[in-house]
């Protein structure tokens, strides 16, 4: 496969967890060595580890522009493509679900499809070399690895599978161009992933003192959120070994005995909001955050090994810093039917979204942004001092904050969805936190929970999925009914109907098109997607 992924060395400079920033900033320490000579010792393992995990933090480090939790929020009807007015359309095709015309708007995706390669080629390689270290009295440490390595072998897939469907499915290092695999299969072999870890994984309860690490609550958490998406997607109620049963199982035990759980402050968990209400940041490590990609601003500009979150930039409001919101490229401009689907009094609505005219903004820059709507993402926009300076050297490839990709307030929600019976009480903690003053309730529905799912978790990079997985019928009308400013399908100016927008969600099925240049390179051996 070597012609349409970069094969990068796995083994990586050792480097300590207790650190995150250390642990984010890598380096190749000895690059003549090979998998076969190096592999010898625990320490050589965790080096080898620290690739891995190093892999994740770049598998959306392709300047940003397409980053799952960007490109997810524009496909769902949360948002609009956005960006300059003077721009090219890459982002509004993707909000349209339209073939793209020009070269790199078809290649949009080539960065990230590549980088997650990189990052399942490092978990394969440690892998498949683990019975060549000598663990001595550390095989504990065995188990442990390889149950992280899977894990993330599992996330990486899981994105992919969701975006492109059928992906080569390569579970140990080769060079050879390889077909794409069923998705039947590609879903197995991440429920057989997260499984091993779900079982293997010591029952630690949270502790801050090591964010970042893969933990058996983090993979019983992303085995529901898989089941949930496949079963309901494909309509089957098996994948693999798992069942509706065993995914409740596995976040029922996330609740009682993780040590996770909800901080008081919704706001507080994210910088630009705790800024705004004037409340501490709970900080990166907070009891919420069940798993998240870490980052850091020290691994430079743009030179094969930036750490910093890249696409964090691409959500700034455009072009011009209005305390605290650090300017960026004004990419999901937000549907105002979503800010207009929030109580006032609901905490979440001023931590999710920046509204121009009710903070009372002095931004003047809206002509300049496509799609402009006076709506913005703020949880993971950049934030500047009061000055306006943003607070890090380089905005563009130097900003920290982690990407929660796990909250604990999912796993209450999933938890309540795969039908436990405290499905009310889990229902309640996640809305009484932000609407302290409404009154319980004393059933739910599943039409309830995906509606608090929607308000709960704005530019996350879930919204599409929980859509999706509600049939390509329910996903393509729910969408098209959003998408109401002027968007192109092609080098006109006339803006697809809502039938036309429906009709290409149900072509696509809700898949991706795949990297030409990829299939290129491929020689034939990748296939594109239907209605790409």
């Amino acid at each position: 496969m070597k012609k349409y992924r970069i094969i990068f060395i796995a083994i990586i400079g050792a480097l300590s967890f207790n650190s995150c920033k250390k642990f984010l900033t890598t380096t190749d320490t000895n690059p003549v060595q090979t998998s076969s000579s190096y592999y010898k010792t625990p320490a050589d393992a965790f080096t080898a580890l620290v690739g891995c995990y190093n892999g994740l933090d770049l598998i959306w480090n392709n300047g940003g522009a397409a980053a799952f939790p960007v490109c997810t929020e524009v496909f769902s009807d949360n948002c609009f493509g956005g960006t300059g007015a003077s721009d090219g359309f890459g982002f509004q095709m993707l909000d349209e679900f339209a073939p793209k015309v020009s070269p790199s708007d078809a290649s949009i995706f080539s960065g990230m499809w590549k980088n997650y390669y990189q990052a399942i080629y490092r978990c394969n390689v440690l892998l498949q070399n683990m019975d060549q270290v000598s663990w001595g009295d550390s095989t504990g440490l065995k188990i442990q690895y390889t149950a992280e390595a899977k894990f993330i072998r599992a996330y990486c897939y899981f994105d992919m599978v969701r975006l492109w469907e059928k992906v080569p499915l390569i579970i140990t290092p080769t060079l050879a161009n390889v077909p794409q695999t069923d998705p039947e299969l590609t879903y197995a072999q991440i429920m057989s992933d997260l499984r091993f870890g779900a079982d293997s994984l010591p029952s630690v309860v949270y502790s801050a003192s090591h964010p970042g690490r893969v933990t058996k609550w983090a993979a019983e958490s992303l085995l529901a959120r898989v089941y949930l998406f496949y079963s309901g997607y494909y309509g089957k109620a098996t994948i693999g070994n798992e069942t509706a049963a065993t995914a409740l199982a596995a976040v029922e035990d996330v609740i009682a005995h993780s040590g996770h759980g909800l901080v008081s402050d919704f706001n507080s968990l994210w910088p630009a909001a705790s800024i705004g209400k004037n409340v501490p940041f709970a900080g990166s490590a907070n009891k919420e955050a069940v798993f998240s990609i870490k980052y850091s601003s020290t691994g430079g500009n743009y030179n094969g090994n930036v750490t910093g979150n890249t696409w964090m930039v691409m959500e700034g409001i455009r072009e011009q810093t209005v305390y605290p919101y650090q300017y960026g490229w004004g990419a999901c401009t937000v549907e105002p039917k979503l800010w207009n689907a929030f109580k006032a009094t609901d905490a979440r609505r001023f931590a999710s979204i920046i509204s121009i005219a009710d903070e009372n903004l002095a931004f003047t820059d809206g002509s300049k942004n496509r799609e402009y709507t006076g709506y913005y993402l703020k949880k993971y926009s950049p934030i500047s001092d009061i000055n306006g300076n943003s607070i890090v050297p380089n905005f563009q490839s130097g900003q920290y904050q982690d990407y929660y990709s796990i909250r604990y307030s999912d796993v209450l929600l999933m938890a309540a969805e795969l039908g436990s019976p405290n499905a009310v009480s889990y229902f309640n903690q996640v809305h009484q936190r932000s609407n302290p003053t409404d009154t319980p309730v004393t059933s739910v529905t599943k039409a309830d929970i995906l509606a608090e799912r929607r308000l709960e978790f704005v530019g996350e990079g879930i919204r599409y999925y929980d859509v999706l997985r509600q049939g390509i019928a329910t996903a393509a009308a729910t969408i098209a009914a959003n998408t109401t400013v002027s968007l192109f399908t092609d080098n006109s100016s006339a803006p697809p109907t809502a039938a036309q927008l429906q009709a290409n969600i149900t072509t696509t099925r809700g898949f991706q098109q795949i990297p030409n240049d990829q299939i290129t390179l491929s020689s034939g051996v990748l296939k594109q997607n239907a209605g790409w």
